[in-house]
């Protein structure tokens, strides 16, 4: 699992061919100590990347460099509970696709392999980089892969989710147009370097939905609520050795408070607890009957019930947070310090009933990682 809220905004574009080479060589003498490299492999490794970068300006990961370093992000990612897997990460290499229908084939490609029929793959598909991040050869418009629409009515209430009230009014611009539901799935929406940007709906076979029950709770189910079961986060720029792929979409699996404590529970996303609260028969009428705690126990209940019910990866927040303390000891053992920002690493329900929440974690950021970008369409 990777938390849909991971990193940093930091922006480091390389502005000579000395820093790209200083970078690759931080990079690769990493790489080849941990994967035991000879160094006089390494060596020759630099020599060839410092010749095209004097002939090219930049030079070109390796699959098997690629492939590490994105690993070596998600190993980095200090808001990320869920690294304990890092090593397990499946890369695609997509560095060949040309036009946005390249693109948008590699992703579905991606979507249908990750999602697995549930069994879910932490997967990365990576398209070409770029030396300066501002100006990308690919992007990717989507938060994440997968998202609800958002419809703003005429009494200001949000149809839908309201994170995406703008992204939707976008697609709409260009032409897209949904069902107007709460949970219509917005479509895939890429543009190449200056381009205009295209949109392709995303085929709805590839997307795995869970529709909510709950174990003891029937009256839960007529609230008609659902979520999508793979977190694919799209507007994260993986940077390695200098190199900026601005366009890496990635996929672990979902910690249920994710969608349970905050995606339906945020008064600024769904806000539905106070529907489930009533439907509990819980006094809302005042805070000190602790009604929202309630409801927003048996909302996590149903989210992990209707997953596991339904065949689909997810992990519970006590099981995250032992897991990410089992990656914080390995961490030591390999003779490194495990970082991680606390704020992040808390689970959003019951947090002091976790190991994470009485531990405390250098905040270092470190490279290969993974890091936030602007949002592409709030510029047009």
């Amino acid at each position: 699992m990777m938390n849909t809220h991971l990193i940093n905004h930091t922006v480091t574009a390389v502005t000579s061919a000395s820093q790209l080479l200083q970078e690759a060589e931080a990079y690769l003498r990493q790489y080849g100590s941990e994967l035991a490299i000879a160094d006089k492999e390494i060596a020759a490794r630099l020599s060839q990347i410092a010749s095209e970068i004097e002939a090219t300006g930049t030079y070109t990961h390796t699959p098997e460099e690629l492939a590490y370093g994105a690993k070596l992000a998600w190993r980095n990612s200090n808001r990320c509970i869920g690294r304990l897997f890092w090593d397990s990460l499946i890369v695609q290499d997509a560095r060949s696709a040309q036009t946005a229908a390249d693109v948008a084939r590699a992703v579905f490609s991606h979507m249908e392999y990750a999602t697995n029929g549930g069994k879910i793959l932490p997967t990365i598909t990576v398209f070409s980089p770029t030396l300066d991040p501002d100006k990308p050869r690919i992007r990717l418009w989507n938060d994440q892969l997968v998202r609800y629409a958002g419809y703003e009515r005429e009494d200001g209430t949000v149809l839908g989710d309201p994170v995406s009230l703008e992204l939707t009014r976008v697609c709409q611009g260009l032409g897209w147009r949904g069902r107007e539901t709460a949970f219509d799935v917005l479509p895939l929406v890429v543009q190449l370097g200056q381009e205009p940007p295209e949109w392709f709906e995303i085929p709805v076979e590839l997307v795995l939905e869970v529709p909510l029950t709950h174990p003891e709770l029937p009256a839960i189910e007529q609230l008609g609520l659902r979520w999508y079961g793979v977190p694919f986060v799209s507007n994260m720029r993986l940077e390695i050795g200098g190199l900026h792929y601005t366009a890496a979409p990635f996929n672990g699996w979902y910690m249920g408070t994710e969608i349970g404590a905050r995606n339906l529970a945020d008064p600024f996303r769904y806000n539905m607890l106070p529907q489930v609260g009533a439907l509990m028969g819980l006094d809302t009428s005042r805070e000190s009957t602790l009604w929202r705690d309630r409801a927003l126990v048996e909302l996590n209940v149903a989210v992990l019930h209707s997953f596991k019910g339904k065949g689909v990866t997810i992990v519970d927040h006590h099981t995250a947070s032992k897991q990410f303390s089992l990656f914080a000891e390995r961490e030591r053992q390999n003779g490194r310090i495990p970082t991680g920002r606390w704020s992040w690493l808390i689970p959003p329900l019951s947090p002091a009933t976790t190991a994470v929440f009485h531990t405390r974690y250098e905040d270092l950021e470190q490279k290969p990682n993974y890091f936030y970008q602007k949002t592409p369409y709030g510029e047009q």
